[in-house]
C-alpha cells in the first residue's frame, strides 16, 4: 500500500467522515469491567449509521472513486451485509446505482437493510466466496465498477474508528478486534503506527472459519474449504494477501473462538450494556473473556463492531445458555 496513513492525512480523512457521522463513543463499562475482572473499553461501532464500522470505508472508497472516475454510473460487490449496507449507502449519496451480491441463506434483515439504503440485490452461491466470484463476472457484464471487500482505501476509511479510539484512550494496552477480510483490524494497526503508540492488537476469528489463524500461523496463504459461523463478518474462506501482509507484520496474535463463546459473548454484552451485538461484533469481547486470566491489571480495548444480527438469532441466543 502507498502512505495514505501519515497521521495528517488520518486526521483530515476523519474530519470528512465526521461531514456525515458523528465519532462514536467508547465506554468502560461498569458492570462489563466487574463482569470480566479487566478494565474494558468497547468502542461502539454499532452506533453507525449503517450499525457497523465498515460504512466509513464506503463513505471513503466511493469519494475517491467518484474523484477519479466522476463518469462512473453503478457499483457492483459481494458481502454479508456490513460492507453492502456501506456501498449501498455511500453510492446512494453519491446518485450513483448499487448492485450487491450476497449468498443463499444470508441475514434476512441484513438484506432487507441493504434494499433500504438502494441497493439492487442478488443472491447467489453457498457462501461469501461463491457470491464474490459470481459477483466479479457480472461486474465485467453490466459494466459496472467491482467494488473489492478490502481495498486501500477501505482500510483509510476504516481506520477512522480506531483513530477516535486511541485518541480518546490512548493508553490502552492490548486492542482486540474481529477479522473477516481483514479492512478492520488493518486500520487499527495503521492508526496504532500513525499515532506511534505501542498498543498490541490481537486479531479474533470462529474456529469455524479459520483462515486468518492458519494463514498467520504458517505464514503463508491458508484457505479452507468453509466458514461455518454464524458470526457471519469473519466467514471467510479465501484470505486477502495484501490483509495478511499488514496482520503478519502488525498483529500480536489470532484468537479462535467457539460459536458458543461467540453466543456467551453477546448475552454478555447485553446483559451488562444492553447493547446488541452481531457474531463478529461480539468476538472481540469472548477473546477478552478467554484470555481475561492474563490480562489483569491491564487496559484493553475491544471494537464491538456491529450490531446487525437478525431478531430472531438474537432471541435464540438471548434465551439459552
Amino acid at each position: 500500500m502507498t502512505d495514505k496513513f501519515s497521521l495528517e492525512t488520518m486526521q483530515k480523512t476523519a474530519d470528512f467522515v465526521h461531514t456525515i457521522m458523528p465519532a462514536t463513543p467508547q465506554y468502560a463499562w461498569p458492570l462489563l469491567c466487574e463482569q470480566l475482572g479487566v478494565e474494558v473499553w468497547v468502542k461502539h461501532e454499532n452506533h453507525t449509521p449503517t450499525g457497523a464500522f465498515k460504512v466509513r470505508g464506503g463513505l471513503v472508497y466511493m469519494k475517491e472513486l467518484k474523484a477519479r472516475e466522476p463518469d462512473v454510473n453503478g457499483v457492483i460487490s459481494a458481502t454479508r451485509g456490513n460492507h453492502g449496507q456501506s456501498i449501498a449507502l455511500a453510492a446512494s449519496r453519491l446518485g450513483l446505482l448499487s448492485v450487491i451480491f450476497a449468498p443463499h441463506g444470508n441475514s434476512l434483515e441484513k438484506n432487507s437493510a441493504m434494499r433500504a439504503f438502494g441497493a439492487e440485490l442478488v443472491t447467489h452461491g453457498k457462501d461469501f466466496d461463491e457470491a464474490k466470484d459470481a459477483c466479479s463476472v457480472a461486474a465485467a457484464d453490466e459494466g459496472l465498477h467491482f467494488v473489492p471487500s478490502f481495498h486501500e482505501d477501505l482500510v483509510r476509511g476504516v481506520s477512522t474508528y480506531a483513530y477516535e479510539l486511541m485518541q480518546a484512550v490512548p493508553d490502552l494496552d492490548v486492542i482486540y478486534a474481529p477479522i473477516g477480510m481483514g479492512s478492520g483490524i488493518c486500520g487499527i494497526v495503521k492508526a496504532r503506527d500513525a499515532l506511534g503508540l505501542r498498543t498490541q492488537i490481537v486479531g479474533v476469528v470462529a474456529e469455524n472459519a479459520p483462515t486468518i489463524a492458519l494463514s498467520f500461523e504458517q505464514r503463508k496463504l491458508v484457505p479452507t474449504n468453509s466458514a461455518n459461523t454464524f458470526a457471519d463478518g469473519m466467514a471467510c474462506r479465501d484470505p486477502n494477501p495484501d490483509a495478511l501482509a499488514i496482520i503478519w507484520g502488525g498483529v500480536e496474535r489470532v484468537v479462535t473462538l467457539s460459536e458458543d463463546e461467540i453466543a456467551d459473548a453477546i448475552r454478555l454484552y447485553y446483559t451488562s450494556t444492553h447493547n446488541v451485538a452481531e457474531g463478529a461484533g461480539a468476538a472481540a469481547l469472548a477473546a477478552v473473556t478467554k484470555e481475561r486470566v492474563s490480562l489483569q491489571g491491564q487496559k484493553i480495548g475491544v471494537i464491538l463492531s456491529g450490531g446487525n444480527i437478525d431478531s430472531s438469532v438474537f432471541a435464540g441466543i438471548l434465551n439459552s445458555d
